[in-house]
């Protein structure tokens, strides 16, 4: 559902509806329906590649406990503002051990090394907002 409060979230998802539709009927203009099934199998080449390395990093984070991570100083250093939680368990190669509440609007989840320091990050709308670095 789009969103009418917030209409700029809404522009890469409506631009890339159009960049795929543009594709298409250029792939088409030029060779015709063996174009258009060309740029057809690049899109799901796409996809396919996508769900590929989603799953390679779900299936790394199912092989570690859940929480942990190797070096905690080394995960705050290497976090970026709007990474995605996807990009986050491919550094941790482990699921966060989820912190707060199940039902609010920003998911908040911890790592932890061996030394006890943690690393508590935030997510909004899918995205890093903020993490800190606790240490015992």
């Amino acid at each position: 559902m789009l969103s009418m409060n917030k209409p700029w979230k809404t522009l890469p998802r409506i631009g890339a509806a159009v960049a795929l539709m543009v594709v298409g009927f250029l792939a088409f203009r030029a060779y015709g329906w063996p174009g258009l099934a060309l740029a057809g199998g690049g899109v799901v080449m796409w996809v396919l590649l996508s769900m590929t390395r989603m799953l390679k990093v779900l299936q790394r984070t199912g092989e570690h406990p859940v929480g942990t991570v190797a070096s905690a100083v080394m995960l705050h250093s290497r976090l970026l503002p709007g990474m995605t939680l996807l990009q986050v368990l491919a550094l941790t190669r482990a699921l966060g051990q989820r912190v707060g509440e199940l039902q609010a609007p920003v998911e908040q989840y911890q790592w932890t090394d061996s030394a006890d320091a943690a690393v508590h990050c935030t997510f909004a709308n899918g995205k890093l907002v903020e993490w800190e670095l606790v240490r015992p």
